[in-house]
């Protein structure tokens, strides 16, 4: 699974270039349990890992570019992603 989440890491970073390595794979992270959580809470079997990667990578192309906006409107992340300490690649 690291290393899904590493090549979703870079697809990310292709995507929206503006943001850190460490925001992109707290994104990633965010966006693979929150799947994952929400599923499993509404009672659906487990698909996979693979489903979940292809989950995330339709995420990131639809809205990868503007993720950096989203968590300022979102209290709920915000402390996930306080680019205080951040460093662009």
């Amino acid at each position: 699974m690291e290393e899904k989440i590493e090549n979703l890491t870079a697809e990310l970073l292709v995507k929206n270039p503006q943001m850190s390595v460490g925001r992109a794979r707290v994104w990633i992270e965010l966006l693979w349990s929150d799947f994952e959580s929400t599923a499993a809470k509404a009672g659906y079997d487990y698909r996979g890992a693979d489903y979940t990667e292809n989950l995330v990578r339709q995420l990131i192309t639809s809205y990868g570019d503007k993720l950096h906006a989203f968590a300022g409107r979102n209290p709920k992340y915000v402390h996930l992603l306080d680019a205080s300490d951040d460093m662009i690649q």
